[in-house]
């Protein structure tokens, strides 16, 4: 078993487990090598409790805040999920261990580049990232059953609520740039309304350039 291997159960164990994760998502946190979704130098800490800068400015998300995102999407093996903000690709690819289809969208066209490089390398071909801005949903593939947003927003772009499946859920980090976010589940209604559950405080990059 390799270094990385067993901070990869260590952190399933300590990290995720013991918070409050669940199966099937420990499961595939534990298949996805975070070391290679980060810059070479930063490998060793990979597996930390805390984000990680990528490229472009970006984050890769804390573990446990990607493991409780997927697991409250609550979606199942035959779904189609959306990601948006996919970043160096992690999150899509421990989607991509889940269900049946994952899209992803990312402004940042380095990023996409990187992204896709590394889920074709590895195998997750059923993960698929498009450069394109992300409040815009991805229309192509809608209606989705389920939506992650790994960037913070004030307002929650209508586009997404549209293309999101009734009865899915749409986990989002919501408020300012920095401060004040609160991670919510959004279940759409038949009606088009929504319900609300507040997750927990979060610290994402902004959706948009500007927001304050």
């Amino acid at each position: 078993m390799s270094d990385y291997e067993v901070l990869r159960e260590q952190m399933v164990e300590y990290q995720l487990a013991r918070r409050g994760i669940r199966e099937p998502v420990l499961s595939a946190m534990a298949e996805v090598p975070r070391e290679e979704f980060v810059d070479e130098h930063l490998r060793g800490a990979a597996y930390d409790d805390g984000a990680l800068p990528i490229e472009a400015g970006q984050t890769i998300s804390q573990p446990f805040i990607v493991a409780l995102m997927v697991q409250e999407l609550g979606v199942g093996p035959d779904a189609t999920v959306l990601e948006i903000g996919a970043g160096s690709g992690y999150a899509a690819a421990v989607l991509s261990r889940l269900v049946a289809t994952v899209h992803a969208v990312e402004r940042h066209a380095v990023l996409v580049e990187a992204a896709r490089e590394r889920l074709a390398r590895l195998g997750y071909d059923n993960a698929h990232v498009h450069h394109g801005d992300g409040s815009l949903g991805w229309p192509d593939a809608a209606p989705y059953d389920g939506i992650l947003v790994s960037a913070a927003t004030r307002d929650l772009p209508p586009a997404l609520i549209e293309q999101l499946r009734p009865g899915a859920a749409l986990v989002v980090p919501v408020g300012g740039a920095i401060m004040g976010q609160e991670l919510k589940r959004l279940v759409r209604r038949e009606d088009r309304s929504l319900s609300e559950t507040d997750l927990c405080a979060v610290q994402f990059v902004p959706l948009r350039e500007g927001i304050e």
